[in-house]
């Protein structure tokens, strides 16, 4: 049976439960390259969950939301993110990188993603951009399985993260992103980001923003 965006639930993360855990992860990896499946890209896929995925929920639970539809097998996307980039990323260095450090070593020499990847988990400071952070602290990911995009769950998501933020009292977040995820990029537009740094020859990313 097919179900509809109505009969998905857009939920805040259960902390200690593994299906929740093990859904964020998987999110991750099916939709790590390029918004399709990560698996054979990498090494190891499961750098990105660590990267991107995890360690929002151990760190910091109250802002990941799920979109669950009931399925057994757990949520079918998320949205996770930190109110404050610059005290986030002290965190995951304190707290979360000597927890997976061994099983993503630095790949010296390594310039492909794997090497390039696993190189930003060790400097996780990378990720700040001062100019972007100081109007707008908070960050975010949002990922959808392929069957739970195109059904306004995106939107939904933003907005409970969003909603989030501003009882926190934070002024506005930001997102890097590959220019060349068009959808995602047009999607970022249409709830309403703005450019706030095109890409260059130091940062490939394209920065976009928004004011809450």
């Amino acid at each position: 049976m097919t179900r509809t965006a109505g009969d998905v639930r857009i939920r805040p993360y259960r902390p200690g439960d593994a299906v929740d855990a093990a859904a964020l992860r998987r999110i991750c990896v099916r939709t790590g390259e390029m918004g399709g499946d990560a698996r054979g890209h990498f090494r190891d896929p499961g750098v990105l969950p660590a990267l991107f995925a995890t360690p929002y929920a151990e760190l910091d639970t109250g802002l990941v939301f799920v979109a669950d539809d009931g399925d057994p097998d757990g949520p079918i996307g998320y949205i996770v993110g930190a109110p404050d980039t610059e005290a986030y990323y002290r965190d995951f260095r304190a707290r979360w990188l000597p927890r997976i450090r061994d099983r993503f070593p630095v790949l010296p020499g390594r310039t492909d993603r794997d090497g390039e990847l696993r190189a930003l988990l060790h400097a996780p400071e990378r990720m700040i951009n001062a100019e972007v952070v100081r109007d707008h602290p908070a960050h975010l990911h949002i990922d959808l399985l392929p069957h739970g995009q195109r059904r306004g769950l995106g939107t939904r998501l933003m907005t409970a993260y969003c909603d989030a933020l501003r009882e926190r009292g934070v002024p506005g977040l930001h997102l890097a992103m590959n220019p060349a995820n068009t959808a995602a990029h047009a999607f970022y537009l249409r709830y309403g980001f703005r450019t706030l740094r095109e890409p260059s020859e130091d940062s490939p990313v394209l920065h976009l923003g928004l004011r809450l």
